[in-house]
């Protein structure tokens, strides 16, 4: 019985890639160390200030302000198919340390692990751990024991160094070995999914080109791998919450990288407000007519809180929870604030510092214009309800340095901007803008800072739930759902972090999107445009606090 060529290379085609992979995982593969660079950022907000201020800026390292800040992170993993114990590391005995991450050009200023396998022993990573700190411009790392597929995260907080002048920093330098381990030990940069080397995966491409070819009935999938399952095509376009943006600008950037058929144009404009996000995404599917239950699949709408009511088309999705803060001009000389004081504040009974052991200096209110997610909050959950006092001048440049006053101003940056220029100023505003802003000072409320901790614990009322809308239900394909996806996945997690929320899906019910000790029903809803109380809240003396 005589083979075709065909079916000869068929059978080559099955055998040999078995094979290969035999020999690449079972017998070569048997230790490697991997890592990759799953973010390399520096930490700026043009649009919250001048070009020099960063987000980390209030975070200090010897007492000096940081210059240039970055995060990176990083995961180190077991690529191969045998686990890693202490003694398979080269590093002599005597040394704990196993993997040295360098930063060229760059000095840490603190780490820490963000993410472990269960299997992952944690005491490798706890204050004091032998081999397990930083030096200058270098991350050490224990010898840790990783099983297969294991994995840990390093997250580390970095500052250009005096003299370096660059403009762009050099990729992480990760050096680590062990012993018999795949290709001299060395640990690797591995791509997304660890797979084989380079000489496997050029035989394995050539056997299966030749197998389609000789043979299409016999063998099939020969597709070119596919896209990851949140990666779409198309334009998408995003709007609404100014305190939300600069998660919001690192994740279209990213995600355009890992997706390159998708665009997200953003301007200087994108971000005007909540209320105005939602309006606009309003308009947009209005204006489009869609029937039969269709949705909009190209355009997001992101506000603090949720909506309020006479939109019934656009939908919820929680994306994180935000923390906001309220911040004074220096000259104030408060820190701390009580809950009764801050409400006396906006409801005029306090209009001099002095009368709240401060400065003798007018309070002038620096607030958000209307339809601000970050203003409704302030009015629903730390001022009770109520509205804030009247405009006294419609431009914050007028403002009387000898009365008090209020003015209102459009976006965060501006806002910050506005407090840091006016004696006396108070305004209120998304935590990580705040922090990167050297000129103004978070108050403290009741003696509590603005922390997710504090938020857990119902000791921190000002805090909202980040809510992305669409309009009706997006098709499954589309770049909204796709990108919506993704913010859900590490990668978008890891992004939602570095800028200081916590993403819903961390929580114990990410559908409410709620601090762990915050029942639901037990904290106002603050709807943009209008209060909303969820129905039955028991009031309690002195306000709700969440």
């Amino acid at each position: 019985m005589s083979l075709s060529w065909g079916s000869v290379a068929a059978v080559l085609g099955l055998a040999v890639p078995v094979v290969a992979a035999l020999w690449e995982f079972v017998l070569a593969g048997r230790k490697r160390l991997g890592y990759r660079v799953q973010l390399d950022t520096t930490i700026r907000d043009s649009a919250a200030s001048g070009p020099a201020t960063t987000v980390l800026q209030r975070m200090q390292w010897d007492g000096t302000n940081l210059r240039d800040p970055s995060v990176v992170l990083l995961r180190i993993e077991n690529a191969g198919w045998s686990p890693v114990v202490a003694g398979d590391y080269v590093a002599p005995a005597s040394d704990p340390v196993g993997i040295r991450i360098a930063f060229p050009g760059r000095r840490v200023v603190g780490m820490t692990v963000t993410e472990r396998s269960p299997q992952v022993p944690p005491s490798f990573f706890v204050p004091g751990a032998e081999g397990f700190e930083t030096t200058g411009r270098e991350v050490k790392l224990p010898k840790v024991i990783l099983n297969r597929r294991a994995h840990y995260k390093v997250l580390a907080v970095l500052d250009r160094e005096e003299g370096f002048t660059e403009p762009e920093f050099p990729e992480p330098e990760v050096t680590a070995g062990v012993v018999g381990g795949v290709r001299g030990g060395n640990i690797k940069k591995t791509a997304y999914y660890p797979f084989a080397s380079r000489q496997v995966r050029w035989l394995l491409a050539s056997l299966i080109l030749v197998s389609a070819t000789q043979s299409a009935f016999t063998l099939a999938g020969t597709d070119d791998a596919a896209a990851p399952l949140d990666c779409a095509a198309g334009t998408l376009h995003l709007s609404g919450s100014t305190a939300f943006a600069p998660v919001l600008r690192e994740a279209a950037r990213q995600y355009e990288r890992t997706c390159p058929d998708a665009r997200i144009p953003l301007t200087a404009t994108s971000f005007k407000g909540s209320v105005d996000g939602l309006e606009t995404l309003a308009a947009a599917g209005a204006d489009a007519r869609l029937t039969d239950g269709r949705g909009l699949g190209d355009r997001l709408a992101f506000s603090d809180g949720p909506k309020s009511d006479g939109r019934p088309r656009l939908l919820p999705r929680p994306v994180a929870l935000s923390l906001f803060t309220l911040v004074v001009h220096e000259d104030a000389g408060v820190e701390d604030l009580s809950l009764k004081q801050v409400r006396d504040i906006y409801a005029g009974t306090v209009t001099n510092w002095s009368q709240v052991k401060g400065n003798d200096v007018p309070v002038h209110l620096v607030s958000r214009n209307p339809g601000s997610g970050t203003r409704t909050t302030l009015e629903q959950q730390v001022l009770d309800g109520r509205p804030l006092p009247a405009v006294t001048t419609p431009d914050c440049a007028g403002l009387d340095r000898d009365r008090p006053g209020r003015c209102e101003v459009g976006g965060t940056g501006t806002l910050l901007d506005t407090v840091a220029a006016t004696p006396g100023a108070l305004g209120h505003s998304e935590v990580g803008a705040a922090a990167a802003h050297d000129d103004v000072r978070q108050v403290r409320i009741d003696g509590y800072p603005a922390t997710l901790e504090g938020a857990d614990q119902g000791a921190y009322p000002y805090w909202q739930t980040e809510i992305a809308y669409t309009y009706g239900e997006p098709p499954a394909d589309s770049i909204a759902a796709g990108f919506l996806r993704y913010l859900a996945d590490e990668v978008g997690k890891d992004i939602i972090r570095s800028k200081g929320h916590r993403p819903c899906a961390e929580l114990d019910k990410p559908l409410l999107c709620r601090p762990d000790g915050s029942p639901a029903g037990s904290c106002p809803r603050t709807a943009p445009g209008g209060p909303v109380r969820t129905p039955g809240t028991p009031s309690t003396p002195g306000g709700t606090r969440c």
